[in-house]
């Protein structure tokens, strides 16, 4: 399903799926990264579109690779957190899922004196009630979506997950791609395609605060 369910944002309420407002905008973002070459090649591409995005990471990625996450303060787009080794919150203990992303947040905040990197997003979208209350607590956003684009199923034929990217973004919508290698198909073909007929629809873009 490439479009949220609309029961889930009913259910959980407190989680933000999407952001209404009145000038067409929408807000990409960027699971799992940063890669060598993808997510260099997504900022050369927003760079060219003129576009801000908010660009998830994975503490573990920030590590081996500092210099990308430099490049995309350096571009003015945002940076969350996606755990520090890409948990799944169903399968992991509070107190551990808890630890994990304090320790995504110590990695970018000793790195790069990143002191607003309080947006979170959850791996696979999975999280407990638990986890999302603590991490609240500590004063996270939990960001989710409106739109999925699946660029990282290589079963999907890429014409089709552009196509069903597309017709599903409306008016606020947060639409999810992966900077990372499973994606690299599908991301590459979709990105740029996806862009140019959303700005001839009139959409613009905007990163997540």
């Amino acid at each position: 399903m490439f479009k949220t369910n609309r029961f889930l944002k009913i259910l959980f309420p407190k989680y933000i799926w999407e952001l209404p407002n009145t000038e067409k905008k929408i807000y990409l973002t960027f699971d799992d990264g940063p890669i060598p070459e993808i997510t260099e090649w997504v900022l050369e591409l927003l760079k060219k579109e003129e576009i801000k995005a908010t660009f998830f990471c994975i503490g573990d990625n920030v590590r081996k690779y500092p210099e990308i996450v430099q490049k995309i303060i350096s571009n003015n787009h945002s940076i969350g957190n996606h755990t520090y080794s890409h948990l799944k919150g169903w399968r992991t203990p509070t107190k551990t899922y808890i630890s994990n992303a304090e320790a995504c947040e110590i990695k970018l905040n000793s790195l790069f004196k990143i002191q607003n990197s309080k947006l979170f997003r959850p791996p696979y979208g999975k999280i407990t009630p638990r986890q999302s209350y603590q991490l609240r607590k500590l004063g996270y956003k939990i960001i989710m979506w409106d739109v999925l684009s699946y660029d990282f199923d290589n079963s999907l034929n890429p014409d089709d997950c552009l196509q069903n990217t597309f017709k599903n973004i409306s008016n606020g919508s947060i639409i999810v791609f992966h900077d990372s290698i499973k994606a690299r198909r599908n991301l590459q073909f979709v990105l740029p395609k996806l862009i140019q007929q959303l700005k001839e629809k009139g959409f613009i873009f905007d990163k997540i605060n």
